[in-house]
């Protein structure tokens, strides 16, 4: 018994724990294409949230396509390890407990964070299954997993015997929240009030022999920094201090003495025109400080706090001790003004924390000679961007690459295989035993002990590992008895197909998987890269917990169903472009169930008649047969161009539109009686049947669960089978004469439907139709459908004009006999009072053609427009008096 409303509560759990039961989603090397993505490892310290909805929701539909086609299809889940948000939660932790890390050491830390990682680390996984998400999950794995672990080191240590990583003091992104350095992708940038402030610093000497001292002001928005200044740079070409060259100024409140010096690099007409630099403290003014041998002063300390260079305010947070400084200056009459200013602070996004420029002794990576196939196999083509457009962001990116700063001051990750001896000198091996080895063969030192070498205290970045995932995924597990990966995995499974992701990581993640790809196999990791856009609230915000505008992705499931979530998540979010989410579309998406629920229970409420006199297929199962079969060929189009968006409306228009408000439409069964429906003829019912098989087929990647449902219920079905692992419907023949004809046939059906409703007349009153037309045997076969559809008495065929309201279907002319069915007078006054429009617009339209003026100096476009006014409102005005003589 079909239950009479759709409930997705009933069926979803059901039907995954099947799928899973019967291993329909697991994948092992065989004869097959195969077809693979890896899910971009989410956080293991994340939930669910409404980007991944979208982006996973994309990746499922690609992956149960490509099974249903007969691919060997792997999509391969996971989760990374994520140093820097890892560390923060488990630090807080510890904190309520009353524990610091520096306090308990390093060994301990770590059992804290594998604790914290098996009790919370999964989570997201989990939700991933309400979605539908049909992962390989035997083959879920963990950037921290031993032998992802080994392949990171393994990797740091091949890149170092290559020259290609180095050791060294350059200016970083410093988070002083986290402690450790972050890579420009993690800061974000955010536009900030802040207060510019006027200093003025004297010129060393000029208050001699009692004389008014000379002054030189500085506009500054970090007051902070002033005691780590190394020098005040002037245009040379700005005439204001030009006799200032190559005098000396005395920072205020600390009167240390600095060069005053000259560079074009400042800009004359900003600010002041005078620029303080603070080498230590900003990117820009340490190349300047480079280029004039500036001594580099840094001031903060690792948490942000003033160290005892600063001479003032030592200990203070850098916030706290800009206000005291701005107090201070303005007391000591040091202040000139302050302004309200707007500008660009670098934000860490992990912490939230605002970034540090800071000179830090750190691990590099060379990134301008090993990034060069992974610029020109983009700008090829032979990996794809969807959408194009971001090929030039990519470009813009990888032809200005810096070396990619790869340590971080963390404890959680990948600890750098770097080890030192007692004398400073570095070994880089995998392991310590290895080091110990190439030292006593390098160096001679046979006396040399394990305990005499050092490791490293820092990790790794997150995206040294991330960098690797298509091809450490499909490593053999270290453990025989977790076996994730078999030998032989890679080569099967590698290069990957498609790749789904967030724009804002197509560098340092898309970008650096394609770079190590062709490093490490000679070749790209993915052939596709689709890029989602950012799920964005009604007013176009980011959607984020702490505005409080993003729903919780399982109460929608819970409200709405996964199918209902995941088509309204794709019903308008086009490759690369934000979705505007609105609770409209996963009711739409929920809508969308419904309806195939209410078509489904309707055809399998039909009696079936054994009459075998029709053996020709209907007309109208003809029709639906060459729309389904044209359907299919738009959407490979369009999936082989990833407009999944389109996609989705292309099936959902073929089933809502053309199977259930068209098709059931003309081939539902009249009623015998009152009560007693007719039963329907077994070629057209088997044939439905057949169609409704094989929508829920083309409907199953993006609503699995509701097709299952049907799918099961269609025909019976053996234990094990599902729709999930059913071949996917390939095109056929289409008719193109008979989809034209029909599309005339729904037009003529929607003008008939459309003059009831503007004239008031039932839908169930029957009307006469007349076709003007020298082609009859165009129509005919329509005949009977235009009667049931459109409600028409009779239809008759005339060469000249017949009596009835007439509309024109391209060059073709109907007439609808309605005499005795309205009020004449009533009609009259309408048609008189919209002929007195059309004649008042008319005119209008002529004036303006009259004027010399406006034709003269208008495009001609414009003209053409109003030309074209101008025919369509005669053409209506003579339609209108033809039926106001009929009347």
């Amino acid at each position: 018994m079909i239950s009479k409303t759709y409930n997705p509560k009933d069926i979803e759990d059901k039907w995954y724990q099947y799928w899973l039961e019967n291993r329909f989603f697991h994948s092992t090397p065989d004869e097959r294409e195969p077809y693979t993505i890896v899910i971009p490892p989410p956080n293991v310290t994340g939930v669910l949230h409404m980007g991944h909805m979208l982006n996973n929701t994309i990746q499922d539909v690609l992956t149960r396509k490509a099974r249903m086609q007969g691919k060997n299809a792997c999509w391969v889940p996971g989760t990374d390890h994520a140093s820097i948000a890892t560390e923060a939660k488990v630090v807080a932790m510890l904190k309520e407990q009353g524990i610091h890390k520096q306090d308990i050491g390093r060994e301990k830390f770590l059992e804290h964070a594998w604790e914290w990682t098996h009790k919370y680390g999964g989570i997201i996984l989990k939700q991933l299954r309400k979605l539908g998400a049909s992962c390989d999950w035997d083959r879920t794995r963990f950037t921290m997993e031993p032998a992802l672990y080994d392949a990171v080191i393994d990797t740091f240590v091949d890149l170092y015997n290559k020259g290609q990583i180095y050791r060294g003091v350059r200016m970083v992104n410093w988070d002083p929240q986290g402690r450790t350095a972050v890579s420009d992708e993690e800061v974000l940038t955010k536009e900030v009030q802040q207060k510019l402030v006027y200093i003025r610093y004297e010129i060393a000497g000029s208050a001699e022999a009692g004389s008014e001292p000379d002054y030189i002001t500085i506009a500054t928005v970090r007051p902070e920094t002033i005691m780590a200044d190394a020098a005040i740079c002037v245009n040379p070409n700005d005439e204001r201090y030009t006799h200032l060259h190559g005098k000396k100024a005395l920072i205020p409140l600390i009167n240390r003495e600095i060069p005053i010096i000259t560079d074009e690099y400042v800009t004359m007409d900003f600010g002041t025109g005078g620029l303080k630099v603070t080498p230590a403290h900003d990117p820009n003014d340490y190349e300047l400080g480079i280029k004039h041998r500036l001594p580099v002063i840094d001031i903060l300390n690792d948490d942000g706090t003033l160290n005892e260079k600063a001479q003032i305010y030592v200990g203070q947070d850098r916030f706290a001790a800009r206000k005291a400084v701005i107090k201070e200056l303005e007391e000591k009459g040091y202040l000139v003004k302050t302004e309200e200013y707007k500008s660009n602070v670098g934000f860490s996004e992990r912490t939230n924390a605002v970034i540090e420029p800071k000179l830090s002794l750190q691990w590099f990576l060379k990134m301008k000679d090993i990034s060069k196939p992974a610029l020109e196999n983009v700008m090829n083509d032979t990996v794809q961007l969807h959408p194009a457009k971001f090929k030039n962001m990519y470009r813009s990116w990888m032809e200005n690459v810096h070396d990619w700063c790869i340590s971080r001051q963390l404890w959680w990750g990948h600890q750098i295989p770097a080890f030192y001896m007692k004398d400073g000198t570095i070994i880089v091996a995998k392991t310590k035993k290895d080091a110990l080895r190439i030292a006593r063969d390098k160096y001679q030192l046979f006396a040399l002990s394990e305990t005499d070498l050092t490791q490293d205290e820092d990790v790794l970045d997150t995206w040294f590992s991330s960098w690797l995932w298509p091809m450490s995924v499909f490593l053999p597990s270290n453990d025989p008895n977790d076996p994730k990966a078999a030998p032989g995995d890679l080569d099967y499974y590698y290069p990957t197909n498609d790749l789904v992701t967030a724009p804002e990581i197509l560098f340092f993640w898309v970008a650096r998987m394609i770079i190590a790809g062709y490093e490490y196999k000679g070749r790209e990791p993915f052939r596709n890269v689709y890029l989602t856009g950012i799920v964005r609230d009604k007013q176009g915000r980011k959607m984020s917990k702490s505005l409080g505008n993003s729903p919780d992705p399982l109460d929608l499931i819970e409200q709405f169903g996964a199918d209902g979530v995941r088509t309204g998540m794709l019903f308008s979010s086009p490759a690369g472009n934000d979705l505007l989410y609105d609770e409209k579309l996963v009711e739409q998406g929920r809508n969308f169930c419904n309806k195939i629920w209410n078509a489904f229970r309707l055809v399998k409420g039909w009696r079936v008649s054994e009459d075998t006199a029709v053996a020709e297929k209907p007309l109208a199962v003809q029709w639906f047969e060459s729309k389904l079969n044209q359907t299919l060929i738009d959407l490979e189009d369009h999936f082989s161009k990833y407009r999944m968006s389109d996609a989705l409306q292309t099936v959902y228009k073929l089933i809502w539109d053309d199977f259930c408000s068209q098709y059931l439409e003309m081939i539902k069964p009249g009623y015998e009686q009152q009560d007693q429906v007719r039963p329907i003829d077994k070629v057209t019912y088997d044939a439905t049947i057949d169609f409704f098989e094989r929508l829920m087929k083309l409907a199953h990647p993006f609503m699995p669960f509701i097709t299952e449902e049907i799918w099961q219920e269609i025909s019976e079905r053996k234990e094990g089978e599902s729709i999930c692992v059913s071949d996917y419907p390939t095109a056929g023949a289409v008719d193109k004469a008979l989809l034209a004809d029909f599309d005339t046939l729904f037009e003529i059906i929607s003008a008939v439907r459309n003059l009831r409703n503007s004239k008031l007349i039932s839908p169930k009153t029957t009307l006469p139709l007349a076709i003007k037309t020298d082609d009859a045997g165009r129509f005919r076969p329509l005949e009977g459908l235009i009667q049931k559809l459109a409600v028409v008495s009779d239809i008759s065929y005339v060469s000249e004009k017949a009596e009835g309201v007439s509309f024109l279907i391209k060059s073709t002319e109907f007439f609808v006999n309605i005499a005795g069915e309205i009020d004449v007078e009533q009609e009259r006054a309408n048609i008189e009072k919209e002929l007195a429009y059309t004649k008042g617009f008319l005119e209008s339209v002529m004036k303006k053609l009259a004027n010399e003026k406006f034709v003269a100096n208008a495009k001609p476009e414009v003209i053409e427009r109003e030309r074209q006014k101008l025919a369509d409102a005669e053409a209506k005005i003579k339609a209108l008096e033809e039926n106001l003589a009929a009347l």
